[in-house]
């Protein structure tokens, strides 16, 4: 299959509104400055005649440029900055720790900084990030048998009243209630396509999906109800098994997955999911021959319909299903990145 990109006016109308969405699909490389950067640089706008797109930051590389200093595009769009990395290791280490910004500053922080960091990475402030933690290990706390009372004081509150408040507007419902309830602890994971946000139930993980899809949010509604749960960014032991996989299928060294998943759904469903996983690496078929496995022929609008209400992209492999025609259709994610995926299993990166 060959590599394909949007056509170049849409390439260039993505440069001039830095629009992030294209992040990951190509790379722009500036004649005049030797430079490539991503689609979404603040660097001054050169003009359409003085550039020229990329499929990958190799393929840039290869005809002479150089990575742009100020939006990095060797790097993953969202990954945690050196200056940084000492906070979250602190953070990770002390999931209970309250931050001013005196402390911030005693870190050789800035404030500000750290502010506006956050706001763009997680769409919250640094100090909501602090407080959804707390209740997340509060949450979990009460779950497993400890005292509402106990969970409260640990987690820094100074009133249980404070601490319900809290919990009830983070959570929407009460801490005595938590033992009914089911907690996904959320996360971001960065990949060349753009970042995936990544939920892990205690059974394994039951989101996975770019962050830009439209269906999001009704997936995650879909989901609550599902297994009773309710959505918090926190850690997972689940987590960095998934970032390596994940990692090494990028890199073209690994063709399966082994990160246990949580799929609750219609048994048609499941069984559809079910085989999907069962195609090949760098195959395809058709909407038809999976209604065909399935031993129901007639069943291709119901196949691409559990097709699409799949919410575990790359690893339950709905990219490599494609039209009766050959043609690619329908994906969440935007054809662009099941495009890429197959590129990349089918060995046309040139990675």
């Amino acid at each position: 299959m060959e590599k394909t990109q949007p056509d170049k006016e849409t390439m260039y109308r993505a440069l001039l509104n830095r629009d992030s969405n294209f992040e990951g699909i190509f790379f722009v490389a500036v004649k005049t400055t030797g430079i490539f950067c991503r689609p979404g640089c603040t660097a001054r706008m050169p003009k359409q005649e003085n550039v020229e797109f990329f499929y990958t930051a190799r393929d840039a590389l290869l005809h002479g440029y150089r990575p742009c200093k100020i939006c990095n595009p060797m790097g993953l769009k969202g990954e945690i900055p050196d200056w940084l990395k000492p906070l979250f290791d602190k953070i990770k280490h002390h999931p209970n720790i309250r931050l001013k910004d005196f402390d911030l500053v005693q870190m050789g922080l800035e404030p500000n900084r750290v502010r506006r960091w956050f706001k763009k990475n997680h769409n919250m402030t640094f100090q909501t990030y602090l407080r959804t933690l707390r209740i997340s290990t509060a949450f979990g706390r009460i779950k497993y048998g400890e005292k509402v009372t106990e969970a409260a004081f640990d987690s820094g509150y100074e009133s249980l009243s404070g601490f319900t408040e809290s919990f009830k507007k983070a959570t929407g419902f009460s801490p005595i209630q938590s033992q009914q309830k089911q907690m996904i602890n959320v996360t971001r994971i960065l990949t060349p396509l753009g970042p995936l946000l990544a939920g892990a139930s205690e059974k394994g993980i039951c989101l996975l999906e770019f962050v830009d899809r439209r269906m999001i949010e009704t997936q995650i509604k879909r989901l609550k109800k599902l297994l009773n749960a309710e959505f918090m960014p926190g850690d997972s032991d689940f987590f960095p098994d998934l970032n390596n996989q994940l990692k090494e299928y990028f890199e073209g060294t690994r063709k399966e997955f082994t990160i246990p998943l949580d799929l609750p759904g219609t048994e048609f469903q499941k069984k559809v999911w079910d085989v999907l996983t069962k195609i090949p690496y760098g195959t395809t078929r058709s909407y038809k021959k999976q209604a065909e496995i399935l031993g129901n022929p007639k069943a291709i609008r119901a196949v691409a319909r559990a097709n699409g209400d799949n919410r575990i992209a790359i690893i339950v492999p709905c990219h490599r299903v494609i039209g009766e025609d050959g043609k690619l259709v329908g994906y969440g994610g935007g054809l662009w990145r099941k495009q890429y995926l197959l590129n990349l299993e089918m060995g046309n990166l040139g990675l």
